[in-house]
């Protein structure tokens, strides 16, 4: 299974505005419908419960049978998972700060492709075909919006089985800031800072109060970043047969000074990508802890007073091991050793003849 993201012509965009708006309405009817049964009899509804007093709704919202019960089960889901009696309203006015980004999701009944065209209820909306999706099952989905009032659909598919792998190579990837990624065999994934490139006219444009352009420079930056990032990820997945990744978390450091370098680099969606590819493509993939990865010597194995060490040393880019006497790059040193802890993690448990 995987989801893809196609858009949607422009021309579409009021029909759906409106069918959103209305997916709006039914998401706050049951939402203060679900609150005001749990104050009076102090339990809460399940969707099956639900149902009872959505029935007839599409007629009157326009909207497929199928969809008001996705938007039933979705809210059941959230609330659970937030353990809130009350979720949020969806806002509708485009003027209110707090608007909802329009969202109109389905099943598999709800929805039909043909030419070009996604059919939903008695709308037919085009849309640029990229993947072909003539070959693929499809399942559930939703229509969504971006920041720009820009409508996209979102389809899970089945789809069609890939040939395995045939790289033999494997490779440890070191993650970072200088350069996005590092790995053993000297491959490196550089770090363009898409957000430094644009911050001066992104500075001017909030400055001006120009909404619509800070909105746009917003979107060619994150458009920018995923393109690098699905490029490079693609590249590492087709040349090797296995991939181990150490388990930086970006959480932890967005906590740190070093926040806007790390939401930047996008190491954690690049880590994201490997994974789902990996899978996809019949590739090994592993994430190992890191730590000491850049302290000790990929050679000899020692931890010396030469090694860099903590935030201190960071600008330490080359060392010498005072054990050995092999001189490190510090990030392709690091990668070594997480690629060697990969290889002892998968040698666990292996029966040896």
């Amino acid at each position: 299974m995987k989801t893809l993201k196609l858009r949607i012509k422009d021309k579409h965009r009021k029909v759906l505005d409106q069918l959103a708006s209305e997916v709006n309405f039914v998401w706050n009817y049951v939402n203060d419908l679900g609150f005001r049964h749990l104050k009076r009899k102090g339990e809460f509804l399940s969707a099956f419960d639900i149902a009872k007093y959505t029935k007839g709704t599409s007629k009157e919202c326009n909207l497929h049978s199928q969809t008001i019960q996705a938007v039933t089960e979705e809210l059941v889901t959230r609330r659970k998972q937030f353990k809130k009696a009350k979720l949020k309203w969806r806002v509708s006015n485009k003027k209110s700060a707090r608007r909802s980004l329009g969202w109109i999701p389905f099943k598999k009944v709800a929805i039909k492709y043909a030419n070009g065209y996604v059919q939903y209820g008695k709308h037919q909306f085009k849309l640029w075909d990229s993947y072909g999706l003539s070959k693929y099952t499809l399942k559930t989905g939703s229509f969504v919006e971006d920041s720009r009032g820009r409508w996209y659909v979102c389809l899970v598919v089945e789809s069609p089985k890939q040939d395995k792998s045939t790289a033999t190579k494997a490779i440890g990837i070191d993650l970072g800031l200088k350069d996005i990624a590092t790995c053993s065999d000297g491959t490196v994934i550089s770090n363009p800072k898409f957000y430094r490139k644009y911050e001066q006219k992104l500075g001017i444009a909030q400055r001006a109060r120009n909404k619509k352009r800070v909105r746009a420079l917003h979107a060619k930056i994150a458009n920018s970043r995923k393109d690098h990032l699905h490029k490079a990820s693609t590249k590492l997945v087709n040349e090797n047969a296995l991939i181990i990744v150490g388990d930086l978390s970006a959480k932890k450091l967005v906590k740190t000074k070093m926040a806007k370098s790390v939401l930047d680099t996008g190491f954690s969606a690049l880590k994201t990508m490997l994974k789902y590819k990996c899978e996809n493509a019949g590739v090994l993939f592993e994430e190992v802890q890191e730590a000491y990865t850049t302290q000790i010597c990929s050679c000899c194995g020692e931890i010396t007073s030469s090694s860099p060490k903590g935030k201190t040393d960071l600008g330490i880019r080359e060392w010498e091991c005072m054990s050995c006497g092999t001189a490190h790059d510090r990030d392709i040193n690091s990668a070594l050793n997480i690629l060697a802890l990969g290889h002892k993690r998968l040698a666990v448990g292996i029966t040896l003849f």
